[in-house]
């Protein structure tokens, strides 16, 4: 394509952009603009299908720099998947297609949630991985069913973020060739200059991970696509600098930090497009040369996808084919779900839970952050990703949980991610785009509460049970034993469209004496009962067996009790009035018993026996003691 419509190409888009930002009176107008040269080339570039966005073999493209809508709306409109100039018109207004970050499902073609700076790069290299690790069970020497690219546009802020060192470590270390992250080099923050901030070395900085580095004038169409070709044949990640000017073509804003989050104003808007040749009155307008161009990404990309379906009838191995449609196709009668009969920690039983899910489901894998004896989370004959099913993230808990985000929306896997409970603050921001999108990752946090013991109040996860239980369209099951977290799992597998968090005891629990039947999926359920109680017992996980035995101390009092185990509180306080007050009947005094903070329990509770510090170290009996959790002290409070 000649570089003469390439320049038209892109000054539609850097308008289109400018356009929908000032209509707002609100938006990023800057980062759009200065990537508009490059958005042109990596057109040409991009496997993609607008009529069928969920094509398995497509190139992904993120945008980690999720504030750029503009950008990406415009591209959207253009290529062709469902945006209407009218939807551009509406950016950043209520119910609007086109709302002030990309979000997931809501607008066609957005291959993730971004706009935390740093999520986009580690849910980039998530899609790498998921793509390599569905490559390693379906490809064959003869035949590729996945051979695509994953593109990520980044800034400055993006490689900031601590997130992207995690993130970037783990991808040069896993070789991932098919990821090439272009980073828009504008050497502007909100606050001026990067050099206020930063002054490292980035090409050495990749090259140490293991990487390759590409540079560009990222102005220059010929120079850009140079870069992407040679990145595309590469043996190892790349990252493409791509030296840019913020606000490109917005005359005296050009180059300026004001350019950055506020409207360019009308004039200079003008000013710009008249010195592009364009018409200073029109506001989003598109030339018909230029749409043509790039709605030749809907003929380009049905055809792809065409050829792919095809050389699936025609695949030499049937066998690849049968592995594909394992993977697309979980088949959950085959999980054969085990059971106890004696006292353990549910890390373990948990642990023998996801062994057992895995052997009868291909497309279930995951890891820890370097903890995986501890979570018991290991996939025991089932090998080392991407031929095999644990991965190895290291201690990068918060690139774990995005890496993982990304790999849950890739398409045909369920994976999960485990580390010890209170190093879930590390992830937490994952955990929130997991929660808002309606990623079904499995979160695995052992390590519960003061029962983890010698190490002390820094390892003890007090506030965690609190703030996880807060967080809308996320369910924290901390089951009481084994059975209880069979059906957790069973509940939380068919939950699609939401993350479940599996928060698990470090020392041994008892079996429960009443036999689940399904009563968990409602998360709450009456454990135990005395006729005409006038006390009912609240607690999840651990406290369940004191709540047990309290009761128990009551009776010999004469006074009767209901026992209530909650191992998801989330899914409990969705149930419909009726049942709530059938298991916590409103007559009786209620008191909620749990080894954490556990405020949220006043919402039912009159009485909450918690904790009001941050633990301390000693063997685990004597922290529940000194802390209340004994029958003797619960009794004394309900007395």
């Amino acid at each position: 394509m000649g570089n003469e419509i390439r320049q038209k190409m892109a000054n539609s888009i850097r308008f289109l952009a400018a356009d929908m930002v000032q209509s707002a009176n609100s938006g990023h107008p800057g980062a759009p603009m200065g990537l508009s040269d490059i958005a042109v080339v990596l057109s040409e570039h991009l496997n993609h299908n607008p009529k069928n966005p969920s094509w398995l073999n497509r190139d992904r493209l993120v945008f980690s720099g999720g504030h750029a809508t503009g950008l990406i709306y415009s591209l959207y409109y253009l290529w062709g998947y469902g945006l209407t100039i009218e939807d551009l018109k509406n950016f950043r207004q209520l119910d609007s297609k086109t709302p002030g970050h990309p979000e997931f499902g809501h607008t066609a073609g957005v291959e993730i949630t971004t706009g935390p700076l740093g999520q986009g790069v580690a849910n980039a290299v998530g899609f790498a991985m998921a793509s390599k690790f569905v490559g390693a069970q379906v490809n064959s020497e003869t035949a590729k069913l996945i051979n695509h690219k994953v593109y990520c546009l980044c800034g400055d802020g993006d490689l900031e973020e601590g997130v992207s060192y995690e993130a970037c470590s783990i991808a040069g270390h896993n070789k991932l060739d098919n990821l090439i992250l272009i980073y828009d080099s504008n050497r502007i923050t909100i606050e001026g200059s990067t050099s206020l901030s930063i002054s490292e070395n980035i090409r050495l900085r990749f090259e140490s991970q293991g990487w390759d580095v590409q540079e560009c004038d990222g102005h220059n169409f010929d120079e850009i696509d140079t870069a992407i070709t040679t990145a595309k044949s590469n043996s190892k990640p790349t990252i493409i600098i791509a030296n840019t000017t913020i606000a490109k073509g917005a005359g005296k804003l050009e180059g300026s930090h004001h350019s950055h989050g506020a409207p360019l104003g009308g004039d200079v808007i003008a000013e710009a497009k008249s010195a592009c040749g364009f018409d200073a009155q029109k506001c989003f307008h598109v030339d018909e040369d230029v749409m043509a161009r790039f709605r030749c990404a809907i003929e380009k990309g049905d055809l792809l996808e065409r050829e792919w379906i095809h050389s699936l009838k025609t695949l030499p191995l049937s066998e690849q084919n049968e592995a594909l449609a394992a993977l697309q196709n979980p088949d959950f009668s085959r999980i054969q779900w085990p059971s106890f009969d004696k006292a353990d920690a549910t890390r373990n039983t948990n642990g023998k839970i996801l062994n057992a899910i895995a052997r009868a489901l291909p497309c279930f894998l995951g890891g820890s952050a370097d903890l995986s004896p501890s979570n018991k989370t290991e996939l025991v004959d089932m090998g080392v990703y991407p031929k095999g099913r644990n991965i190895y993230f290291g201690i990068r808990e918060h690139a774990m949980a995005s890496i993982v985000n990304a790999m849950a929306l890739y398409g045909p896997l369920m994976p999960f991610s485990a580390t010890f409970f209170v190093f879930s603050d590390y992830l937490k921001p994952a955990a929130r785009i997991a929660a808002l999108t309606g990623i079904q990752h499995f979160f695995i946090w052992t390590h519960d509460s003061i029962g983890v013991g010698e190490d002390g109040p820094t390892h003890q996860p007090i506030e965690h049970l609190s703030q996880f239980r807060a967080l809308p369209n996320f369910y924290v099951w901390r089951p009481a034993d084994g059975a209880e977290n069979v059906e957790a799992w069973k509940t939380a597998l068919s939950m699609k469209k939401s993350p479940s968090a599996f928060v698990c005891s470090r020392q041994n629990l008892s079996v429960l004496p009443t036999a689940i039947k399904g009563s968990a999926a409602q998360g709450g359920y009456l454990l135990a009962s005395d006729e005409n109680a006038t006390i009912t017992l609240m607690a999840s996980g651990s406290e369940v067996e004191l709540a047990l035995k309290v009761k128990e101390a009551l009776n010999e009092k004469g006074m009767k009790a209901d026992v209530v185990s909650v191992p998801c509180y989330d899914l409990f306080i969705e149930q419909d009035k009726s049942y709530i007050d059938s298991i916590i009947k409103p007559q009786t005094k209620k008191v909620a018993i749990e080894a954490a903070r556990g405020l949220e329990w006043y919402r039912f509770a009159d009485e909450v026996v918690g904790m009001d510090t941050f633990g301390a170290s000693a063997p685990a009996d004597k922290l529940f003691a000194k802390f209340g959790f004994s029958v003797e002290a619960v009794l004394a409070k309900i007395i």
